[in-house]
């Protein structure tokens, strides 16, 4: 059973950073592409960053590139979300993805908020 559990949201002003996390279990995590979406209120879920699995190779939505890195730690089943210089629209839960034999596996995502 695929279980995907994010940590690392909260409140932060304009300009601040936070690190989201999201430990994985139940799949093979060396070779899983993982992703990471968000959700704002009254807006659909959108996909923000994603991590290959044998390369690492990232990409970025176009409104957090440059802000935004993905890693992961393989010994750690561990994928991350590094976020610096945040907005108040980068407001929204962060969700944690990977897609496991066609099926889509969501973790049940993190708040994050930037406010003054």
């Amino acid at each position: 059973q695929v279980q995907l559990v994010e940590s690392g949201g909260g409140l932060v002003p304009p300009g601040g950073s936070l690190r989201l996390s999201c430990a994985a279990s139940g799949i093979t995590f060396a070779i899983a592409a993982m992703d990471w979406y968000r959700q704002a209120p009254g807006n659909q879920r959108e996909l923000v960053a994603t991590i290959t699995s044998i390369t690492s190779t990232s990409n970025y939505a176009d409104p957090v590139k440059v802000r935004f890195t993905i890693f992961r730690e393989n010994a750690k089943n561990t994928v991350h979300l590094q976020m610096n210089s945040l907005k108040p629209e980068d407001t929204a839960v962060y969700y944690c993805h990977v897609k496991v034999d066609l099926r889509d596996n969501w973790g049940q995502g993190t708040q994050v908020t930037v406010s003054s």
